[in-house]
């Protein structure tokens, strides 16, 4: 619900929603206290920033933990924990000292004319924006924070290799300090001279603006401008993931031997549970965002963590709209679409992207996180992939061909046996070589939920 025109305080029916994990409630006008119930909640993430919240802080529940709630944006706050760095509340006296009654209504007057004055223009803005197609478009543009390269430089440390956490395709990947409520960011700066760099940036910009998904990567703003130099600069700035991608969960760094995060081994209920969040960002993707989009670059190291484990799918610079295949003049590409590995083959001999092509690549994924290998693994030779290895393996050597880390503490093996073999036959039926043959991202979800269930023994 973030990036709205909310008003008021949090309504106190949202008290019921006692299995909620996520809310975010950022960028609206909300205003008066914290409300107490949300102390009650089940909350893993609350985002209440960029609102006009006053008062006290809460202390218990999720406000217990600052990695788990945002209030940047609301300068009267004050108290809570220690972490949040909010002044110290004012007792009563405090401030009978500090605001005479006179002092009080001399604000009160004064306060009357640019408050009936900002709701004037307020409610003059919404009518207007009414009255335009693309007043969607208009909000989110006005909600976004503006920032300048000079901004992004210093936020980066000047761009600092030692800032540095990714490289992809079409640009970097800085870790950045922003505002002075010192926000973790991770700001993406565009490679210019790279070709179909700017058609990359483009297509993600378009992609990013209209869609909204727990286990999409939340675009912050973006910059376009030009550095000290005068030359192009463009960046978008996203919501930082700190627990890095899944490339680094799955994967040794071959130079040196070593994981690239200080981490520890995925085990079989997260890898599900990561399963399941990629699926459904891919099915919201394909079927329940304002205009269905193929990713076309799905891969590990495009799926990020927060700091709950959350999987969230990013980098859209090679995102597609199924509306503009229509149009031959849309349907350009940077050649083929996608990483070798989770390309689909039939990209390779020009055929348009599609949903299934994205499920493809979720395929094959999904085999990945099961064998611990990559697609383009050197035993994968003389017509062997990724694919058929796991097909062959069908259903009495999956053992053989897991991953062995997923085999220890494995507790009932029957049952994670029985798990693993309906995961590798989820990732051959998506990873077939015919798009016909694959199936949709809707039915791969729905298997997925029952593995989990029989993983935690809820089958009847």
């Amino acid at each position: 619900m973030e990036g709205n025109f909310f008003q008021g305080a949090i309504p106190i029916y949202l008290s019921s929603l006692r299995g909620i994990q996520v809310m975010d409630l950022s960028r609206n006008n909300l205003s008066s206290q914290i409300p107490n119930f949300l102390e009650k909640l089940s909350l893993k993430n609350l985002n209440l920033s960029f609102n006009d919240f006053e008062g006290e802080v809460p202390t218990k529940g999720v406000f217990a933990n600052s990695s788990a709630i945002s209030l940047i944006g609301n300068s009267r706050l004050c108290g809570g924990i220690s972490e949040l760095k909010f002044p110290r509340c004012l007792t009563k006296e405090e401030k009978k000292a500090k605001w005479p009654l006179a002092v009080k209504v001399a604000i009160s007057m004064a306060c009357v004319i640019p408050v009936v004055t900002i709701m004037s223009f307020f409610l003059f803005c919404r009518h207007k924006s009414q009255r335009k197609d693309n007043s969607s478009e208009s909000s989110l543009r006005q909600s976004l924070l503006k920032v300048s390269y000079q901004v992004l430089l210093k936020a980066t440390d000047g761009f600092s290799p030692t800032s540095l956490i990714g490289v992809g395709s079409f640009g970097s990947v800085y870790k950045g300090i922003l505002g002075e409520d010192e926000s973790i960011v991770a700001v993406k700066v565009i490679n210019i001279q790279r070709q179909g760099a700017s058609k990359s940036f483009i297509s993600e910009c378009e992609a990013l603006k209209n869609i909204r998904h727990r286990n999409l990567v939340k675009i912050i703003t973006s910059c376009s401008s030009v550095d000290f130099h005068g030359n192009d600069f463009k960046a978008l700035v996203f919501e930082f993931m700190p627990n890095g991608s899944l490339e680094n969960w799955l994967h040794m760094d071959l130079e040196t031997n070593t994981r690239q995060v200080d981490i520890q081994n995925l085990n079989l209920v997260q890898r599900i549970s990561i399963a399941i969040d990629v699926a459904c960002a891919l099915d919201y993707l394909h079927h329940r965002c304002p205009m269905p989009i193929v990713h076309c670059d799905l891969k590990p190291s495009n799926i990020l963590f927060d700091c709950d484990m959350i999987a969230h799918i990013g980098d859209f610079g090679l995102a597609k709209f199924l509306l503009e295949l229509t149009n031959p003049k849309q349907s350009d590409s940077f050649g083929i679409r996608g990483t070798i590995g989770y390309t689909p083959p039939e990209y390779g001999v020009g055929c348009d992207v599609s949903t299934k092509g994205d499920v493809y690549s979720y395929g094959i994924l999904l085999l990945e996180m099961i064998t611990g290998k990559r697609p383009t693994n050197c035993v994968f030779e003389g017509g062997l992939n990724l694919h058929n290895y796991a097909s062959m393996a069908l259903p009495n050597r999956v053992i053989e061909i897991s991953d062995p880390k997923l085999l220890n503490n494995c507790g009932d093996t029957d049952r994670t046996e029985e798990c693993l073999i309906s995961m590798v036959k989820i990732g051959v039926s998506c990873s077939m070589e015919l798009p016909q043959e694959r199936w949709d991202i809707i039915k791969a979800l729905s298997e997925l939920y029952l593995v989990r269930d029989i993983l935690h023994g809820a089958r009847i």
